[in-house]
């Protein structure tokens, strides 16, 4: 499998909301060969707290995304650590949204790859929330987005979570009151991540006792430690911290009418919630839907929650979310 990565710089930002990201920089990885037309590129933007590595387990032959097939294009997404984040840039301006990083984006793919038309965008989650930006921003430039686990506006449920999370990060002692933290606080991050597992898994999921039979752990708080306490504690709170903000602001009519905004979508949007998402519902899709011109909603029959959109250790949801993804970029 071919690979490569590399670093993007942008120079100093200007963002839709007010303000400069200084000496921006994107950090990307490709999977594949681009062919000569420049017409094989799928970009895969990264979601809440990941970074490139822990997202690529879907990318093979066999996978969702074929690399023998596609030009694969990960670019960390700004704020998760690795792209420009407040734990890299002293000089963090404050809101950084989907419109920004979509923008820096597009900059990348042209400036560095020359790539001016995407095939796909596939995102899941804030991933998702970027492919719907891809096609609100750039119509001509897109000709499918994969929405798998996301919406065109962040819900006002799924806002509660985030400014909850929000306080839980501000409430503690290492808080500067100015977004950063004098040190990391691990207390606040083990409460954080456990309230972000009663919402990133379905009550049904717990129900059926899948975090013991299905992910191994031998207990619950074994599983609440190892799978979501330390999960969260590899990354800087700032970054976390800021990422919620961008995901509280995705928007793709940025404050305008979202029927007038999905209307404006030409490109086919494969619309793929789980059934039992708790962020980002199967309603929030089906109300989308009427307003698309070429939309396509099939619904991830799961107890997995958000987590059926990214079924690393899921294989049911896996082989459903390839065949629907695979069918959409054939088509």
């Amino acid at each position: 499998m071919t690979a490569a990565e590399g670093v993007f710089a942008l120079g100093d930002l200007s963002l839709r909301h007010g303000g400069v990201l200084p000496d921006a920089k994107l950090v990307w990885k490709t999977h594949g060969t681009l062919n000569a037309a420049r017409d094989n590129v799928v970009l895969y933007p990264t979601s809440y707290g990941a970074q490139h590595p822990d997202l690529e387990w879907l990318i093979g032959p066999d996978g969702i995304l074929d690399p023998t097939r596609w030009f694969i294009v990960i670019p960390n997404m700004f704020t998760g650590g690795l792209s420009t984040s407040p734990s890299n840039c002293a000089a963090w301006p404050g809101l950084v949204t989907a419109w920004d990083n979509v923008g820096a984006q597009r900059r990348l793919l042209r400036e560095v790859f020359g790539i001016e038309r995407l095939h796909a965008v596939y995102g899941w989650s804030m991933g998702a929330q970027q492919a719907y930006h891809w096609a609100a921003a750039f119509p001509e430039a897109v000709g499918r987005i994969v929405v798998n686990c996301g919406s065109a506006r962040t819900a006002v449920h799924n806002q509660v979570f985030l400014r909850s999370q929000m306080a839980v990060l501000e409430a503690a002692a290492e808080y500067d009151g100015k977004g950063g933290f004098t040190s990391q606080p691990a207390a606040a991050l083990r409460a954080f991540g456990r309230v972000y597992a009663s919402w990133a898994l379905s009550q049904d999921f717990y129900r059926a006792n899948l975090h013991l039979t299905a992910l191994g752990a031998p207990d619950l708080d074994t599983f609440l430690h190892t799978d979501w306490e330390e999960r969260f504690a590899r990354r800087a709170a700032a970054d976390l911290l800021a990422q919620l903000r961008t995901w509280d602001a995705g928007d793709i009519a940025d404050g305008g009418e979202l029927a007038a905004a999905l209307a404006r979508i030409e490109a086919r949007v494969l619309l793929l919630p789980s059934a039992t998402d708790l962020y980002f519902r199967v309603a929030d899709n089906e109300a989308e839907l009427p307003h698309l011109k070429h939309g396509r909603l099939a619904v991830i029959p799961s107890l997995w929650g958000h987590r059926a959109g990214n079924p690393a250790t899921n294989p049911a949801d896996a082989a459903f979310i390839k065949a629907e993804v695979r069918a959409l970029l054939d088509a």
